[in-house]
Parts: C-alpha cells; sequence; structure tokens
C-alpha cells in the first residue's frame, strides 16, 4: 500500500510542476525563465563528472560536506538542473553542479543544498531528469532568489 502511495505523490508532484509550467503565460514564463525558474533547464554535458565538486579538506563549511558527497555521486543529473537561489545568473555557473565546484556557493546557501538533497533522493528513487526538474521547479520556484545565498 506505501508502495502505490508514493507513486501517487510522485504523480501528483511531478504532475503539478508540469502543470504550473503549462498553465503561466507567456510572458510570466518569458520572466521566469530570465530569473531562472521553470523550463529553463541546462542540458548536461555529456561525460561530465564530480571532479571539480570540492571535497571536504577543501570546504570552508565543514557541516555542508555530506550534501557535497550527494552530489559527487549524480554529477549528470546535477548539471542538468538550473538552480533557483540566482546563482545562474553569475558568470561561470551553468548549474545547480557549478554550486558544488570552486568557490563553492553551496556551502552556505540553503537553496543550493535543498535542491541537491532532494535531487539527490529522487534520483535514487529512479526518477528521470524530467521529473527530478519538474519537483525540484515545484518546490523552489517561489524562492526570492534574492539575498538567498
Amino acid at each position: 500500500m506505501s508502495e502505490s502511495l508514493l507513486s501517487r505523490r510522485r504523480f501528483v508532484t511531478v504532475l503539478s510542476g508540469a502543470a504550473a509550467t503549462l498553465f503561466i503565460p507567456r510572458a510570466g514564463r518569458a520572466a521566469m525563465a530570465r530569473r531562472g525558474v521553470p523550463g529553463d533547464h541546462p542540458t548536461p554535458r555529456p561525460g561530465v563528472d564530480a571532479s571539480r565538486v570540492l571535497t571536504a579538506d577543501q570546504l570552508h563549511e565543514q557541516a555542508a560536506g555530506p550534501i557535497f558527497d550527494l552530489v559527487r555521486e549524480i554529477p549528470q543529473v546535477a548539471d542538468g538542473i538550473r538552480c533557483h537561489c540566482g546563482c545562474a545568473t553569475l558568470p561561470g555557473y551553468r548549474s545547480l553542479l557549478s554550486c558544488y565546484e570552486a568557490p563553492g556557493m553551496a556551502q552556505h546557501c540553503e537553496i543550493c543544498q535543498g535542491q541537491a538533497k532532494l535531487a539527490h533522493k529522487l534520483h535514487r528513487q529512479g526518477w528521470s531528469l524530467d521529473g527530478i526538474r519538474a519537483a525540484i521547479d515545484a518546490a523552489y520556484a517561489d524562492q526570492d532568489p534574492t539575498g538567498s545565498c
């Protein structure tokens, strides 16, 4: 029974993220894309790996270490997700994976960390990249990117 309940939850989460994106007027979608929210995710780079993700000895915030370890397990997923904290507009940032590379913005950003935890959890449950993106959009699209990191 809990497996079917989980499946229903997964379906509702993905459906709500997709529906929200479809029913937002075109002008609203364009404004959201400029902010880096739903539907504006990068395509993962072929052969991307975690070699540039900061290691525990490179972190200033040691408490963030376990989250960096999670991202190290799923670089191909993190590289296909646009971060909702606003860092995507900064030079050198292309995806959530970028937040975990030098200088390691994710060490202190709750949005970067939350998105990574959710992406890792859903990936381990077998979700597709599109499903993970929809769930992250549903959970983080309403975050105010100013001052969150």
